[in-house]
């Protein structure tokens, strides 16, 4: 679950962090008020978008008063935000963040996130605060601090001199940044977070620590136990709404080929197996293990909700999961829907014969494969078919 920026720092400033003053504005017509409401004259606008870049790309901007805010509101809302990260379709911006300046002396960069390769939370400092850290890490990697603090414990003292040292922060600002790190590892353990991102971590001109910006995602796994600190829907396409419903899991690619799998496994090879054919995936629609025939049927209906696919690839491996059923939820979906585009079966496990039956006497232009090679090939030949 990604959390927009305000959504973010509303978080931290219940942990008592220092962020800017500030409020979520959506129309022309609230700018004036929300400046009164906070105790500015002026301040910066930044979209409410889940994306980084916003402002290489435009999403925020400084302004002089209450008229200029508001003409910047009704340029930005509701406009297409395309960043470095989106492509070119970029994010559409829903609402605006309006807060106050900040005197920056000087902009630190600082991240938790998981390290899988050490199986622990990582901590991330550098003074280069404010620029891509994936440019500094493959550029400069010297430039980079990382730790790795110890899972429900406070940060050791040394780690924090450790920090203080690299970026050159000393005396109260060293005790407040002190302070301020422990409060981040808090929030990040509490939350269930996989990331927090704080970029640029600032320290003003009066030497006070001050976070400007806020990249949170929270374990998907954990949203159960963390509802309320953001909408869990929020950065979700609509396909992958709906296929939660059915217990379902959704991921929508750039190619053109729609894919129906069950398993993690299985899925990752398959996108594999499109692609050693010169094919891209367009999505996978993940049915798990113990999908009904209901969920079968609205499976293959997600799948092809996403207009860039030409052809579907049904793949897969019976254990719990039983190719009769399978079988016929793609039957039932076909009839349903008038599919238009090439279905290529490929059916393994329990009850497979029974399956292939129920395709064979369906009536229906269904494509069946032998093993995985097979349907690759059936794939690819299929796919010439319909390319424009």
């Amino acid at each position: 679950m990604k959390l927009l920026e305000h959504e973010a720092k509303a978080v931290l400033r219940r942990y008592g962090i220092n962020v800017p003053t500030g409020k979520v504005v959506r129309t022309p017509e609230e700018v004036a008020p929300a400046l009164a409401e906070l105790g500015l004259s002026e301040g910066v606008l930044k979209a409410q978008v889940f994306t980084g870049g916003r402002g290489k790309a435009g999403g925020v901007k400084l302004f002089a008063g209450a008229a200029e805010g508001a003409e910047i509101v009704r340029r930005l809302m509701g406009a297409t935000l395309v960043t470095h990260q989106t492509g070119p379709a970029g994010e559409i911006v829903g609402s605006l963040l309006l807060e106050s300046k900040t005197a920056i002396a000087r902009e630190i960069y600082c991240s938790i996130l998981l390290d899988r390769e050490a199986n622990n939370p990582v901590l991330v400092l550098s003074a280069e605060g404010g620029m891509e850290i994936e440019e500094i890490a493959e550029t400069h990697p010297e430039k980079l601090l990382k730790m790795h603090p110890l899972v429900g414990h406070d940060l050791w003292a040394f780690q924090i001199v450790r920090a203080c040292n690299f970026l050159d922060i000393t005396g109260d600002t060293a005790k407040e940044f002190a302070t301020v790190l422990n409060q981040l590892w808090a929030v990040y353990q509490k939350s269930d977070a996989s990331l927090l991102e704080i970029n640029p971590l600032v320290i003003d001109k009066a030497g006070h620590v001050v976070l400007l910006d806020c990249k949170f995602i929270v374990d998907d796994n954990a949203e159960y136990r963390q509802k309320g600190l953001g909408n869990a829907d929020a950065d979700k396409t609509p396909a992958e709404i709906e296929s939660a419903k059915f217990g379902l899991s959704y991921v929508s690619l750039d190619g053109t080929v729609g894919c129906m799998v069950n398993g993690a496994g299985l899925a990752m090879a398959t996108l594999d197996l499109i692609a050693s054919v010169g094919l891209m995936p367009a999505n996978f629609l993940d049915v798990g293990g113990s999908a009904n025939e209901e969920a079968v049927t609205k499976a293959f209906e997600i799948v092809l909700t996403d207009p860039k696919v030409k052809v579907i690839l049904v793949n897969i491996f019976g254990g719990i999961m039983k190719c009769d059923i399978i079988a016929q939820g793609v039957i039932n979906a076909a009839r349903t829907l008038g599919v238009k585009v090439p279905v290529v079966v490929r059916l393994q496990g329990t009850n497979v014969d029974q399956g292939k039956k129920l395709l064979a006497e369906s009536g229906l232009a269904l494509i069946t494969a032998d093993g995985l090679d097979d349907a690759a090939k059936k794939v690819a030949e299929a796919a010439k078919g319909v390319r424009s």
